[in-house]
């Protein structure tokens, strides 16, 4: 037996905490009648309903993309641009990104079918390590890193304790890259960092996603993600600790 919501985020549907929108909004039924209390369980034998539309459970799909410039991070766009589900039009399950990058950024993002895992990796409380390379205009001396790594004040408040590296400098270009690694999910938040700090981004990659990186990938490669990755991650977003 497993709880409604959550039997409801593994068919793909809905993140747990949507489902549970769903089941409060009446828009749920077991075996024909309206479940709007939640902390439901239900087996496997149960017909689930959501919107009238019968329940067909997924097989779950877990996967990671090396995201290029100039796409989406979504599962569809109303002004017909390029989203990060094209790369996969092998996959029938309905997948959608967990996090997004920006437009301009390129590098790791996950896709999945599992509303329950997209949910648990995104939840705030839950701090995934997240590092992007920044090319920035200007030459960031030490006390700004550790200004940033301090955390600074942006127009949705503080940010979160951060790591910074300046990996290298151009003087004649007057540029520099710089290893940012965050926890946090603020919509722009590694650009809105640097602009705050007087060095704006040229160019920015995300390198890695808790212990997962891009190597041996190109732009716009894929690849699954081993059961056991998706075991780790799970237990590193709910435990701070890797499960092995």
């Amino acid at each position: 037996m497993e709880r409604l919501q959550k039997v409801i985020a593994h068919a793909g549907i809905a993140s747990r905490r949507n489902a549970e929108q769903l089941i409060v909004e009446g828009k749920v039924t077991v075996n024909g009648k309206t479940v709007k209390e939640l902390g439901v369980k239900v087996s496997g034998n149960d017909r689930v309903e959501v919107n009238g539309v019968p329940l067909e459970k997924e097989v779950p799909v877990y996967l990671l993309l090396y995201k290029p410039r100039g796409v989406i991070s979504a599962a569809q766009d109303d002004k017909g641009r390029k989203i990060v589900t094209d790369f996969f039009p092998e996959i029938k399950e309905r997948i959608y990104p967990v996090g997004r990058l920006d437009y301009d950024t390129s590098g790791l993002i996950l896709l999945t079918n599992d509303g329950e895992f997209a949910n648990v990796l995104m939840h705030p409380r839950y701090e995934i390590d997240k590092t992007y390379v920044a090319k920035v205009k200007g030459i960031p001396p030490k006390g700004i890193l550790r200004t940033m790594e301090k955390g600074i004040k942006l127009e949705d408040g503080m940010t979160a304790p951060a790591k910074a590296k300046l990996l290298s400098l151009d003087k004649k270009k007057n540029t520099s890259i710089v290893e940012l690694t965050i926890h946090e999910g603020k919509n722009h938040q590694v650009r809105r960092m640097f602009e705050a700090m007087g060095h704006p981004v040229l160019k920015l990659k995300r390198e890695t996603y808790a212990f997962l990186d891009l190597r041996g990938l190109s732009t716009g490669d894929s690849r699954e993600l081993s059961p056991h990755e998706v075991k780790q991650l799970r237990a590193l977003a709910e435990t701070g600790k890797i499960g092995f």
